[in-house]
């Protein structure tokens, strides 16, 4: 379903120690918006919603919405760290395009 890499996992771990919500998990969703009609929204949860699909990678719960879950399915996360700039990225193999910042995709 959805995958982390190890400087994924860490990148969210940090995150979560450092937000103070211990067992928290990490929300990855789609929504319309950004250059190519969808982008990616995640952020930090303290319990997943009702109707999530929780997935674990890499110790880490991982929350998706059922209307995000078939635009994510094979997704995989990683963390990247480049001269002025950091952030998680995106290999998605649902993806027809992706703009050029790898934040939304089509």
């Amino acid at each position: 379903m959805i995958a982390l890499t190890e400087r994924a996992a860490t990148a969210v771990k940090k995150a979560i120690e450092k937000s103070g919500k211990s067992g928290a998990g990490f929300r990855v969703m789609v929504e319309n918006g950004g250059c190519s009609g969808l982008k990616y929204k995640i952020g930090l949860d303290s319990q997943p919603r009702q109707d999530d699909e929780i997935v674990e990678s890499s110790g880490i719960r991982i929350f998706v919405d059922p209307d995000s879950l078939p635009m994510l399915s094979g997704v995989t996360v990683d963390f990247v760290e480049e001269l002025g700039k950091a952030g998680f990225s995106f290999d998605n193999p649902n993806a027809s395009s992706k703009c050029s910042c790898g934040k939304s995709f089509c």
